[in-house]
């Protein structure tokens, strides 16, 4: 049997307009009532239409999340599921629904340009991968509220949310530093996407604070894969630096693997250290010196902060940077610096 909100205004004792405002969090219900209402929806267990609920509202209650890569791409990371698992964890617990757009083919971004006029969401959250995602370029023509996973340094109209990638880049090479590593190496992100940008720009810095010269013989590109990782240590080894900063831990730990095959020994060879504290880290031998980055937190605060600039866009936080964390094990070789 389907329930109606007239079923539940009769066993509720008020009237369908009545239940309809709960539903909907009007506090101009009163407190009495609202309990009562909710009493009889709980227990029947009742689930509000949401496409008439939208229709009511003016709001679907469904976000949009797109990430700018391909399915391969988005699932070799394991950067990307835990962001989408936390987002769509607080979606569930602030009762909004979720949509994932992986938007690397050209059909897809016309596919996402078509949703974002057809009132299907209420707001969009991006993880930003270009300066020029021409995906930023219609969310900022469609008039919908939206937030951005990745602070482009040069745009400071657009709401986001990020990490503290610069200095989470320049505190590993002042760690590396004082562990007496004064060839310090990096193997970066590519250079038109805005983390690696950043990293890059911390991990240039940090050589700068210890009278360090950049030396761009010890700065090799990847691409936050494990091959990219594997071919940019084997590009370094004849560099002879007696540490690298992989730029993320799928790359530092194919580093590890490169240079142990070459038969380099880690860490009294060469220092590794790693940036996003996946699983993985722990699972390195040896277990993985690297920048923790709250994954968890940003997905949950981006959901959070899109929900509130949608319904409170006055008073919306419209900016957020969480900080990071050197997590120290084997890798850097401060275990040996000890000794």
């Amino acid at each position: 049997m389907t329930l109606t909100l007239e079923d539940i205004a009769r066993l509720a004792s008020c009237s369908r307009s009545t239940v309809s405002r709960v539903i909907n969090g009007d506090p101009k219900v009163s407190v009495t009532t609202r309990q009562r209402v909710k009493k009889v929806i709980t227990e029947l267990n009742f689930q509000p239409n949401l496409a008439a609920r939208g229709l009511a509202s003016g709001q679907t209650h469904i976000l949009g999340l797109i990430v700018p890569l391909s399915v391969t791409s988005i699932f070799s990371d394991p950067f990307y599921p835990l962001l989408i698992q936390s987002i769509s964890t607080t979606c569930t617990q602030r009762d909004y629904s979720i949509m994932l757009w992986l938007a690397a083919p050209e059909f897809e971004r016309r596919t996402i340009h078509q949703v974002l006029y057809n009132g299907l969401i209420d707001g969009v959250i991006v993880s930003a991968m270009s300066f020029n995602d021409p995906t930023l370029k219609s969310l900022a023509e469609s008039k919908l509220p939206y937030i951005v996973v990745g602070r482009n340094p040069n745009d400071d109209k657009t709401c986001f949310i990020d990490v503290d990638n610069y200095n989470g880049a320049r505190n590993v090479v002042d760690h590396l530093y004082k562990l007496g590593r004064r060839r310090i190496a990096t193997i970066a992100g590519p250079g038109d996407v805005i983390v690696g940008f950043d990293r890059l720009r911390g991990y240039r810095d940090g050589l700068k604070d210890h009278g360090l010269a950049y030396d761009p013989d010890l700065v090799v590109e990847g691409d936050f894969s494990d091959a990219g990782g594997y071919i940019a240590a084997l590009k370094l080894i004849n560099k002879k630096p007696d540490a690298i900063f992989a730029t993320s831990d799928v790359m530092a730990v194919a580093a590890i693997r490169a240079l142990t095959e070459a038969g380099y020994k880690v860490p009294e060879d060469v220092a590794i250290v790693g940036f996003d504290d996946i699983s993985l880290a722990t699972r390195s031998i040896p277990a993985l010196t690297t920048v923790r980055q709250p994954i968890d937190l940003m997905g949950a605060s981006v959901v959070n902060m899109l929900i509130d600039l949608i319904e409170h866009p006055a008073t919306a936080t419209r900016t957020m940077v969480l900080p990071t964390e050197l997590v120290i094990r084997s890798s850097c070789g401060a275990e040996l610096a000890r000794n």
